[in-house]
């Protein structure tokens, strides 16, 4: 099933050009893989001093979990739940709590000829967290990959 960027941009709180996955091209329970293409362009938002390091491409990883969340929270009437589980309620927002293990195998993305696939998996989590491992590559290389901690409802973590 493949989710364009429309799609996307309605499901996660980045729009415009920060909305940097053009579209989901898998997805189950626990993971999901995006394609993005735009970080060739010249007016990527991401940019810096001309160029786009690859520090940027944890964005990219960040926007495929937040697809994944509006996914298994039940985006879709028709969705890959598992036998007896229930899909999540959708949180409000979230946020990327922290990062670790990440390697980095390139200098920059925009110098990477062929669209990125971003590849999320869910490792652990509850109603209010989630563990990530993700990994960024082009067809022929793997471009970086990491952990993430993910804070769902991000409203009420403000209140605790």
């Amino acid at each position: 099933m493949h989710l364009d960027h429309g799609w996307i941009e309605s499901h996660i709180p980045h729009h415009g050009r920060m909305c940097l996955l053009d579209e989901v091209i898998d997805w189950g329970c626990e993971h999901i893989r995006c394609v993005a293409k735009g970080h060739r362009a010249a007016d990527h938002p991401l940019r810096a001093r001309g160029e786009l390091g690859i520090a940027s491409g944890i964005e990219c990883a960040a926007q495929a979990m937040a697809v994944h969340g509006a996914l298994a929270a039940g985006a879709l009437e028709i969705e890959p739940v598992a036998a007896g589980q229930s899909p999540m309620a959708p949180p409000e927002s979230g946020f990327i709590a922290g990062v670790r293990e990440v390697q980095f195998y390139v200098l920059r993305l925009d110098d990477v000829p062929g669209d990125l696939i971003c590849d999320a998996v869910r490792v652990a989590g509850d109603a209010l967290t989630a563990l990530y491992e993700f990994e960024l590559r082009s067809a022929t290389m793997r471009l970086l990959s990491g952990r993430a901690t993910v804070l769902l409802d991000g409203k009420r973590w403000l209140h605790l």
